[in-house]
């Protein structure tokens, strides 16, 4: 029996456009012999749909959507991942799956793991399966799972989340194949795991899996795609493209289908990514062209060159906005980025503003010294420049701060920290300098300059002005934000890393006192397994110290 994999970039909400492409690649499925065609998880409206689920007038028009796709793919049997309304008590609805034939819903499986962690909220809206539903396909019983149902294997993981594993029931029915519809978002290196954990699967309950996930960018979620389909020993017959639409034909029978290249480098992968998440939040907000000011650093080159591989060099539009205290090769950085990249440059000096802020000021200001106050005007001259751009020509501005600067708070509000999108909010220091390195390797020339990327990290708000004035050494200020963020480790147990304890007191702090700005940041892309978005819930107004207290430099906002 041949089976497709359906791996599309559905947008939440726009259900024509997601029906329609359901249709047109279960079609194609049928035209290349396949008899059944698998849909990533709530394929019909899009994943994470989040409070729109709450929306009586979205369920149903995701139930309209699942009737049209019924009656127009009478030619092949279908496997559609969709939302369900709940007739009992609980929560209103479900997160289903369909299995369609000859123009009828044969039978219906809700998912039974709901997550509710990191950037999962789904119990806030789901109602877990309470049983397990039967179907088979010319003679081929199978079982269907959505997402994490299959997560909670217990050989892999020592201490599961949850009570059950819904894998095991399903297995009881004894099933000639296994299927799981999947929204997974893109983590740097869960592709193993992904793999793994299937492989794992198959060979424990000596069936076929077919896993198919969603791929595409929808608001900081990026979904990598990489179906895979593993035959009973866990040997993988089958695997779609990373980063974009794919359909995936395998013969179950003949155990054959095509194993497509996925890059395994994490500076690849979180590269193209990237460039996935900007292009999709573009598109699917209505934007068409960008703006980013160019500074001359490397955070705001590796921001641009993204911009242009996922907009298109034309749509891209740089500003320089040099200060009295910007270095003539910063402003020499910017251009040769600018005309490496092919892209407009505007120069727009905010000498005349800042003496206008001044002068505005000066009263009130009268007898106290300048300090970061008068850095952080600078800032924000530059951010309602671009703001302005943006108001005037329908541009995206996209901010350019790091992970590394955002988790301490080496960043100003509504000056470096406007913007629609912020691209490159979860790449640490030292990775940002690896996808420069990455970008001119790519493109066998020097399209980020020599300079940008050897000079000494500065905001230049200052004369001599350089970072490592008052952070660590970014290498050391990376290592100790990935064990408190992402590992999520104590103050103690980073100390034990080998990191010098009141440089880690100082860091963790820099970080709890930072919450206020990190709330109001522009919408990040995820690429790390914590990011600083909507999976970080940490409150504002709160008194917990991770270690004891000690003064710190606090920037003033």
């Amino acid at each position: 029996m041949k089976i497709a994999l359906a791996q599309i970039n559905p947008t939440i909400g726009d259900f024509e456009n997601n029906v329609g492409k359901i249709i047109y690649y279960g079609k194609r499925a049928a035209s290349a012999g396949a008899r059944l065609v698998i849909f990533p998880e709530l394929a019909v409206c899009g994943y994470p749909p989040m409070d729109l689920l709450l929306k009586p007038s979205f369920v149903r028009a995701n139930l309209e959507g699942l009737e049209r796709i019924k009656h127009a793919l009478r030619d092949i049997a279908a496997i559609v991942g969709y939302v369900e309304p709940n007739p009992g008590s609980g929560r209103p609805v479900f997160n289903s799956c369909a299995f369609l034939e000859q123009g009828e819903v044969k039978a219906i499986q809700h998912k039974t793991l709901l997550p509710t962690y990191d950037v999962f909220d789904e119990d806030r809206y789901f109602e877990p399966a309470k049983s397990y539903a039967h179907c088979a396909l010319d003679g081929w019983p199978v079982g269907m799972s959505i997402c994490e149902d299959i997560w909670n294997y217990r050989e892999l993981y020592p201490r599961p989340r949850y009570q059950i594993d819904p894998i095991e029931t399903i297995i009881q029915f004894e099933p000639r194949l296994l299927t799981n519809i999947s929204a997974s978002p893109f983590t740097a290196g869960k592709e193993h795991i992904r793999h793994e954990l299937v492989r794992n699967q198959a060979r424990s309950h000596g069936v076929p899996v077919v896993y198919v996930n969603q791929v595409g960018g929808n608001d900081q979620l990026i979904f990598d795609g990489r179906s895979i389909v593993v035959d009973g020993n866990g040997k993988l017959i089958g695997r779609a493209n990373a980063f974009e639409e794919d359909l995936l034909v395998v013969d179950l029978e003949a155990v054959t289908g095509e194993v497509k290249d996925s890059p395994e480098d994490i500076t690849i992968n979180t590269y193209r990514a990237l460039i996935l998440g900007t292009s999709d939040y573009m598109r699917k907000c209505g934007f068409k062209k960008v703006v980013i000011g160019l500074s001359g650093g490397i955070d705001s080159a590796v921001t641009c060159a993204i911009a242009c591989k996922a907009a298109g060099p034309e749509n891209v539009l740089g500003v320089a906005m040099p200060s009295p205290y910007s270095s003539p090769a910063s402003v020499d950085d910017a251009r040769t980025l600018a005309s490496n990249l092919g892209i407009e440059l505007k120069v727009i000096p905010i000498e005349k503003p800042m003496q206008a802020f001044d002068s505005a000021l000066a009263e009130s200001f009268a007898g106290q010294a300048k300090d970061v106050t008068e850095e952080n005007i600078q800032a924000r001259i530059r951010g309602a420049i671009l703001m302005a751009l943006s108001n005037k020509f329908g541009y995206l501005v996209l901010a350019t701060g790091n992970k590394s600067e955002i988790a301490v708070g080496y960043c100003t509000l509504y000056g470096d920290m406007c913007g629609g999108l912020s691209v490159i909010s979860d790449l640490p220091k030292m990775m940002v300098y690896d996808l420069a390195e990455y970008i001119n390797e790519e493109a066998g020339r020097e399209v980020i300059p020599r300079s940008t990327i050897e000079k000494a990290p500065s905001a230049e708000l200052r004369p001599g002005q350089l970072d490592q004035d008052i952070l660590p050494p970014y290498v050391v200020l990376d290592g100790i934000i990935h064990a408190y963020v992402e590992q999520r480790r104590s103050y103690d147990e980073i100390i034990r890393l080998g990191y010098k304890p009141e440089v880690v007191l100082d860091v963790i702090n820099r970080i709890d006192h930072n919450e206020y700005k990190r709330h109001q940041m522009a919408p990040g892309l995820k690429v790390t397994a914590q990011a600083f978005g909507f999976g970080w819930r940490m409150p504002i107004a709160q008194r917990y110290r991770e270690a004891m207290k000690q003064d710190v430099r606090r920037r003033s906002t």
